[in-house]
């Protein structure tokens, strides 16, 4: 509420001449229950009858000891004729909106309308205190993302508890700013909210560089995701391609991995140390538990079933997924799955820790980087995520709240229910309808609304639609826009870059704003950009290297015939296109930097000699991926990760074990 001692006077930050000067102004002449026509003068030659009646513009007109507040959405000359030299009338068509009400507190603003305006009733543009009523938002956790576009002082404010909870969407087309506006907001949600962590989908590799020191960042060569993690659906769409038509196969391969799931697990109780509730346990063992299982166990399975005589109906479906087990586990592309290294054993809790960031170490973020993936294992990878995030959430009674921000998420969300894959439809529509009661959270980012699961975009209760071409997203932003002034949708096609629509359960009211500026450093995408800019400067690009990256032979290749790899004004890292080989700072120190030319060559040759001993790497500004093992050389150039005390790493032992069964047992 906005404290006012009088209700007609000028707010006292007005100057003194504003008070004296005649008010613009007109009369109604027409009014139903939804809109209004106001008669106004406007002579030209008079300086406070200059425009001030336009499309957009927001209006008060007095009713008793109210005022009705409205937006223009039409304005035409009454005889449809124009003359500069003399008076002229214009019909201002207008949307009613709410009412500011008086009383002994001051203002306030409400949607609703008590007493409709009648004949006469005299119109103003609005005044300051009005426009900052109505815009007012006295939530406890406010965040700031920029400022309202009929009025630069008035704060766009965001209810950023009910932004989480409620799930949120930001839509627009192709160059508008989405990703830089949703990395500024990320920016001020993880400010404060200091007990969110953020898994960012990126299809487009854009996002790494928008988090300095607030996010580790996993490309697709640095993603260890093993297949027993998979629920049995999201395995089989990877092993077959999507194929349609094999059910049997899928069946049969329901079997083999329970099978397969017991025979390790049994094998890590048979020691003497196992207990009566570890051997229960596997009893719950199903094909979607993420309990590990080996790829030569699950072979030999196929193998001593195709061996049954009275097998014969079987077999041609037992050689099928024989030969697309093998196929698959063995190709480079599909290693995040299957390395024997990086992903056998049982690895889930430090897979989750990483991916989920328990602990965040200052690093609340993680982006994860899609765009290096095979096409065809993106949607379960995605499915897996976001099935692990909810029941993260469950397992851990609502202790680990993520939000999970999906960009473009009609590739793998369609509108067609056909098309795409269901689990991960079903992953997203389970964070989507009941999420928020556990505390993960989702966020929807696409250029194409009206080409995405309507039921999931439904379940997003604050939109920033920002400018929208296509007739049929402007209807889909049309229908979920369910207050306020429903002209306001007309401008989605007209708006600027930056600017949108933003309404729903996070705002007081709908509004039309600007967000924020962010440095061009910290854009999205930046990355990107200095490569180009060196190209345009003159760097020749190394063929080689570029190759080497696309066969994956060489993660980190230099792409320039002169760069050596070395960053050596910068971090301590081997820089890389943009990416850097650096070390997690779980302290939060800054990386020594090195100021010895030859010592960085010769820690370089150093790291590229014992490659395997080291695992993968950092984004510029710190950002990091993961770190080197302990005695390798890299750790020369950072400041060591003080261990945690022992009764500490017990507690959280025992606290992340427990989850974890949790999780297995469903």
């Amino acid at each position: 509420m906005i404290a006012s001692n009088n209700f007609d006077q000028p707010t006292q930050d007005q100057p003194t001449k504003q008070a004296d000067r005649k008010r613009t102004q007109g009369y109604v002449i027409e009014c139903d229950s939804r809109r209004g026509i106001i008669s106004a003068p406007v002579d030209s030659s008079l300086e406070h009858m200059q425009n001030f009646w336009s499309v957009g513009q927001q209006l008060s007109i007095s009713v008793g000891d109210s005022r009705i507040i409205c937006q223009c959405y039409k304005v035409e000359s009454s005889d449809q004729n124009w003359n500069d030299k003399e008076q002229n009338q214009v019909r201002v068509h207008v949307e009613f909106i709410g009412e500011i009400q008086q009383n002994e507190f001051g203002i306030k603003f409400t949607s609703g309308i008590t007493q409709f305006p009648q004949m006469g009733c005299i119109a103003h543009p609005i005044r300051g205190k009005d426009l900052e009523a109505i815009y007012e938002n006295d939530a406890k956790d406010i965040i700031t993302i920029g400022n309202l576009t009929q009025s630069k002082s008035i704060e766009a404010k965001i209810d950023v508890n009910k932004l989480l909870s409620r799930h949120f969407a930001v839509v627009g087309s192709t160059g508008v700013g989405k990703s830089t506006s949703v990395t500024l907001m990320l920016r001020k949600i993880i400010e404060a909210r200091k007990d969110i962590r953020v898994l960012m989908l990126d299809p487009h590799n854009e996002f790494g560089a928008a988090f300095p020191n607030k996010a580790i960042v996993i490309s697709a060569d640095q993603l260890k995701l093993p297949f027993w993690m998979f629920g049995l659906a999201e395995f089989a769409e990877v092993i077959f391609r999507g194929q349609k038509g094999m059910e049997l196969e899928t069946e049969l391969l329901r079997e083999l991995i329970v099978e397969a799931k017991e025979q390790y697990k049994q094998e890590r109780q048979s020691d003497k140390n196992s207990t009566a509730i570890k051997s229960k346990s596997v009893n719950n063992i199903s094909a979607d538990s993420p309990v590990p299982y080996r790829i030569p166990d699950l072979m030999k399975l196929i193998d001593a079933r195709l061996g049954l005589l009275d097998n014969k109906s079987e077999k041609p479906l037992l050689k099928t997924l024989a030969e697309k087990i093998s196929t698959i586990s063995v190709d480079l592309r599909f290693q995040f799955m299957f390395d024997k290294n990086a992903c056998g054993g049982d690895k889930i809790e430090e897979i989750i820790s990483k991916i989920f960031r328990l602990p965040q170490n200052d690093l609340p973020i993680c982006v994860l980087e899609m765009s290096g993936l095979p096409a065809e294992v993106v949607s379960s990878v995605v499915s897996v995520l976001c099935r692990l995030a909810f029941d993260l959430a469950v397992s851990s009674e609502g202790a680990i709240q993520t939000l999970v921000v999906c960009e473009e998420a009609h590739r793998y969300i369609p509108a067609d229910i056909d098309a795409g894959f269901w689990p991960t439809r079903q992953s997203i529509g389970r964070i989507a309808k009941e999420g928020r009661k556990y505390g993960v959270y989702l966020g929807i980012i696409t250029q194409r609304p009206g080409e995405l699961d309507p039921t999931i975009l439904s379940q997003c209760n604050t939109f920033f639609a920002m400018r929208l071409s296509n007739q049929k997203d402007q209807e889909i932003i049309a229908g979920a826009f369910n207050s306020g002034a429903q002209s306001t949708i007309n401008f989605l096609p007209s708006i600027s870059n930056r600017e949108c629509i933003a309404f729903g359960e996070a705002l007081h009211s709908p509004m039309r704003m600007t967000f924020e500026t962010v440095l061009a450093k910290d854009l999205p995408g930046a990355n990107i950009r200095q490569i180009q800019e060196d190209t345009r400067a003159g760097k020749v690009v190394n063929l080689q290297g570029v190759i080497s990256k696309m066969r994956k032979e060489n993660a980190f290749a230099s792409l320039y015939n002169d760069d050596d790899g070395i960053n050596i004004n910068g971090q301590s890292s081997l820089q890389v296109s943009g990416k850097s080989i650096g070390v997690e700072q779980r302290d939060n120190s800054t990386a020594q930097k090195s100021s010895n030319s030859s010592s960085a060559h010769k820690a370089i040759a150093d790291i590229r000699a014992s490659a395997a001993t080291w695992q993968k790497s950092t984004y510029p500004n710190g950002r990091t991926v993961e770190a080197p093992s302990e005695d390798h050389p890299l750790n020369g150039y950072s400041t060591p990760m003080p261990a945690p005390a022992p009764q500490h790493v017990a507690k959280r032992a025992n606290a992340g074990n427990s989850l974890i069964d949790k999780l297995r047992r469903g």
